[in-house]
């Protein structure tokens, strides 16, 4: 069985990491490169980079911060926010990016998903799902969460994998920025919905939470943000916790 894994997550914005609750009120969190070499030395499995802002600015990821988090880790590292073309994905993964976040390009063109498998490997796409419950229904959201669609959540899981995607990026944005746990209803059902791997997102709060969300339901990973950031938890500690709970985790 591979082994879990813990993933800090940098949400940048003008080049400072940001963290809001339920996708608004974003608040400074530090420089994006100081805080990936942290998480690096602290032993993060992965770490993921989300341009948050790029897509609804229409602009593009900043490539030379990419680069500049590329020289101080030796660990996957995935990379999103407005990329919508092939030329896009390959310019990330030449600047350093092990992997790409693709999400409201994919809704926009669903095309995209197979054509960048082909080229990259399935192993270099990541699908980046935002879901929000809507009158007992999940529904996609994009533009970083404050554009919704008629997607139904688990349907355009299932999509996103038949079509190519190597791995699923979940976040639920009920449950983002609230250190509520994660949305183990959904979470349940996903992973055994989908044949890829599975990311957790939102809602992080305490060691609790990653082993709940690991002993619970098939996912493979746990992404979280301010809890790392603010040191509230170390991810050493943190994965020595969820060993002594007999969770398969590389320490």
């Amino acid at each position: 069985m591979l082994a879990k894994r813990i993933i800090p997550c940098l949400d940048v914005k003008d080049g400072r990491v940001v963290k809001g609750t339920n996708f608004i009120n974003l608040q400074d969190s530090g420089s994006a490169v100081e805080l990936a070499h942290r998480y690096y030395i602290e032993n993060a499995d992965e770490l993921v980079f989300l341009d948050i802002t790029a897509t609804e600015e229409k602009r593009k990821t900043l490539i030379e911060l990419v680069k500049e988090v590329g020289r101080v880790i030796r660990i996957p590292f995935t990379v999103g926010g407005g990329i919508s073309t092939l030329t896009d994905i390959g310019n990330l993964l030449d600047a350093g990016a092990d992997k790409v976040s693709l999400n409201s390009a994919i809704v926009r063109n669903p095309n995209l998903i197979e054509e960048a498998s082909k080229i990259f490997g399935s192993q270099a796409i990541v699908a980046a799902i935002d879901v929000k419950k809507v009158n007992g229904k999940y529904l996609v959201y994009i533009q970083g969460g404050k554009q919704q669609t008629q997607l139904e959540g688990f349907k355009w899981c299932k999509e996103v994998c038949d079509r190519g995607a190597g791995e699923i990026l979940l976040t639920s944005i009920d449950h983002d920025g609230t250190r509520k746990g994660y949305n183990l209803e959904f979470l349940k059902k996903l992973a055994d919905l989908v044949t890829i791997p599975v990311i957790a997102s939102g809602g992080a709060g305490a060691k609790e939470h990653f082993l709940e969300a690991f002993k619970f339901t098939n996912v493979d990973a746990c992404l979280a943000a301010s809890l790392f950031h603010y040191n509230q938890l170390n991810i050493i500690e943190l994965k020595k916790y969820l060993s002594d709970n007999n969770i398969g985790i590389r320490l």
